[in-house]
Order: C-alpha cells, then structure tokens, then sequence
C-alpha cells in the first residue's frame, strides 16, 4: 500500500493511494498515520478495507490537492549521516566503521512539495535526497536483523535539507544545521514493504533548478537499513512512527568544487525509484517581527 496524507497543512486526512491520481479517504476510520495508528495494525486493518471500497468505486481524484508528510509528527527523526562511501569521499571525511547518528527537529517535517525557506543568517543551503524509514512497532534491544525487518512499516522519499555553516562552523553541531523549519521534506507515500522487490537497488536523484545533481543508488550504502534499526536500537528507543533518514549518495553542494549553495527562487526536484518523487521552491528567510 501506498498511505498519504492530503489536504492543508495541519489539517491532513489520512488517505491510501490506489493508482497514480486516484485515492480511498480513510479518516472515517483512521484518525491519522501516527504512533497510535503503526502500534496497533493499523496498516493490516486497512488492507481489506481498501479492497473493499475500490470494489465500491470509492476512490477520489488526486488532482492538485495538496499532499502532506505521510506520517503525522514522529516522536523524534534519526539521522545518518555518511552512509555512502562516495559521499564521504566528497566531502572529505573518513568512511565510518559505525554508524554516524544524530537527531532533527520533528518540526521539520513537511509536506514533498512545500516550500523549503531559507533560515535567518544562512549562508549555505544544501540538498540530500535520502531513503527514510518509518518503524512500525516499538524497538528496543532487538535481537536480530530479522526482528528489525519486522519493525518497519515502510519507505518514503527524503530531502535532509542542510545548512553547512551552522553544521561545519558553529561548533560542529549537526543538531544546528539540520533543524530549521522546514528542513525535512517527506513523501509523497509511504510504501509498505511488500511492494519494494529489493530496498537495495534504488535509484535516487536529485535536480536543482532542472539540472541533475545526485544520481545514486541505495545499492552503495555502507549499512543497510535494516542493520541501522537493529543498530539503533541498541542505543535508544524507537516508537512506532519514528522517521530515520538513512544518508545521501553524492552530489551535495558542499561536495562540488567551487562548492554551490541553494538560493532564494531555486527549485529542487527528488526521486527514489518505486517511492515517488518530491518538488520544492527555495523562499526567503521570515522578516523581521514575522513567527
């Protein structure tokens, strides 16, 4: 299945996707795609369900409706970061021998079309097409990589937006560059996993202002996705809900030589094959006064 959110912002009903412009509404019977809903099956529930009204010819037409993060706000979003050789090469740094982890503000998630704004003060505005992952059930000390297999509800489309000064030079905390409004564009769906033959073979791009920057594929991580979840469940507890961004291949604008940064009126397109695809326009810091 497909889920998705739809509507204005903060207003989201959750819906599931049946074909490229057509969706069941589900929010008479889901309150939202949040801990509540991936904790108690809801993803199961809603299997016959939704065969159930495409046999009643109750789908609606996507159209330009607006189309928000699939999942509700997490409780936290994992990073992690250099997960690609080659990015890591890119950007100068070593190839970890364990995974690289941090956390983003759960406020940054928005919607895969929305507007990314450029915070105040910013100098360098970067691009990182990425896999997510979203946990389906509660982890903590799992086992097994199997056991983390069973805990993922699904894949979804990700641009870790950055801001390399308040990244690289304000202390060297990612925390900083990585959470301002805005900053975690998600969607357009979250795939369940039985329909993605092989996570390890994607391919990911991503194109700024209609030229191709990131051309990758989830085939060159160094830890795959379900090592990650078993790995960070060694260390904190993931709820059902929980957003991971799993890395970015290369092509960031840190990594180009001169470097190039996103500016006002820029437009950033991103894919992940069989995940669907993303657009948003860079807009300009809030003025002064401006909340």
């Amino acid at each position: 299945m497909k889920l998705l959110r739809i509507g204005a912002a903060g207003s989201e009903r959750p819906a599931v996707l049946v074909d490229e412009n057509r969706y069941i509404d589900v929010s008479d019977v889901v309150t939202d795609f949040d801990e509540h809903f991936f904790a108690t099956g809801g993803i199961e529930m809603l299997r016959p369900l939704v065969t159930d009204r495409v046999g009643r010819a109750q789908t609606q037409t996507l159209g330009s409706v607006r189309i928000g993060a699939p999942i509700a706000r997490p409780h936290q979003i994992i990073c992690v970061g250099l997960n690609y050789s080659d990015h890591a090469a890119e950007t100068g740094q070593a190839v970890p021998s364990e995974p690289i982890l941090f956390t983003k503000s759960p406020n940054t998630l928005v919607g895969p079309n929305d507007d990314v704004r450029i915070p105040r003060g910013a100098e360098k505005l970067d691009w990182e097409v990425e896999l997510g992952i979203v946990i389906g059930s509660r982890a903590s000390y799992l086992d097994s990589i199997d056991e983390a297999r069973d805990c993922i509800a699904g894949w979804l489309v990700v641009n870790d937006v950055s801001e390399r000064a308040f990244q690289m030079e304000r202390g060297g905390q990612w925390l900083k560059g990585k959470s301002a409004e805005t900053f975690n564009p998600a969607g357009p769906w979250l795939v369940t996993p039985d329909e993605i033959a092989d996570v390890l073979s994607l391919g990911m791009r991503l194109d700024v202002n209609g030229e191709r920057r990131q051309d990758g594929s989830t085939a060159t991580m160094i830890f795959d996705p379900f090592f990650l979840v078993h790995y960070i469940s060694q260390f904190l507890v993931l709820e059902p809900g929980d957003l991971i961004n799993t890395g970015t291949p290369p092509g960031v604008g840190m990594g180009m030589t001169p470097q190039v940064w996103l500016q006002q009126g820029d437009v950033m397109e991103v894919a992940i094959d069989g995940l669907g695809s993303q657009r948003q326009s860079v807009i300009g810091p809030r003025m002064g006064g401006e909340r």
